[in-house]
């Protein structure tokens, strides 16, 4: 029989992949802005009960897609290209600062968990699977946040990785994107493990930075609807 355990965890499995599925609507623009979710509708639609679809709500709300507005529900909030900008160039300097101090206070088990989602990043790109390198690409991430010895620049760079989830998965459905995260991750990986601080700032900016080419590939992404 089902234990409560193995329920909990179905419940989260299915909130999630209801999360990715309106994650991706709204940040391709099939949920416009001002547009409501309505949980019924969205519970039959997934064939589910209303619990997993207010729990992948509240998971979209505090990532900035949706905003709740008492008394009338949940509501898509489109963000803008300029805050959008504005997030990623913080984000840039978070993980940069992250990177550095990892540098410096990783430990050997520190070093070992981050080769091993190094590992783990190479397998879903040689699967050339961007949702699997999506889920590892953020636990490679979390894990330099870890490594850096400094909670509260964890959890403000937590925080934000949070709010920048769509757009960072976006990025990795541009064609070679994957190919070049994955370079940009080894490079990141044998600086810290190098205790070469500066390098490892320079390449997690670098990795993070949406100029140039990059961002002319995310503003198409977001207005190009996936079909």
């Amino acid at each position: 029989m089902p234990t409560a355990r193995n329920g909990q965890g179905q419940g989260r499995r299915k909130a999630q992949t209801i999360r990715d599925a309106l994650e991706q609507e709204i940040v391709t623009g099939l949920l416009g802005a001002g547009e409501r979710l309505d949980e019924s509708a969205l519970a039959a639609r997934f064939a589910v009960s209303r619990t997993p679809i207010r729990e992948a709500i509240n998971q979209l709300a505090s990532a900035g897609l949706i905003a709740h507005i008492p008394n009338r529900g949940a509501f898509v909030r489109q963000v803008g290209l300029a805050e959008l900008v504005e997030m990623f160039e913080v984000m840039a300097e978070l993980e940069g600062m992250a990177g550095r101090l990892a540098a410096r206070r990783a430990d050997a088990g520190a070093l070992l968990r981050l080769r091993e989602a190094l590992g783990a990043c190479e397998a879903a790109a040689k699967a050339d699977d961007p949702d699997s390198y999506y889920y590892e690409n953020e636990r490679f991430h979390h894990l330099i946040y870890g490594a850096c010895g400094n909670a509260f620049l964890a959890g403000e760079a937590q925080r934000l990785h949070q709010r920048l989830k769509a757009f960072r998965r976006l990025q990795l459905r541009v064609p070679k994107r994957m190919r070049d995260s994955l370079a940009e991750h080894e490079r990141i990986v044998a600086a810290i493990a190098a205790g070469e601080g500066e390098r490892a700032e320079r390449e997690l900016r670098s990795h993070i930075s949406v100029q140039g080419e990059r961002f002319a590939d995310l503003v198409a992404s977001i207005k190009t609807p996936a079909l």
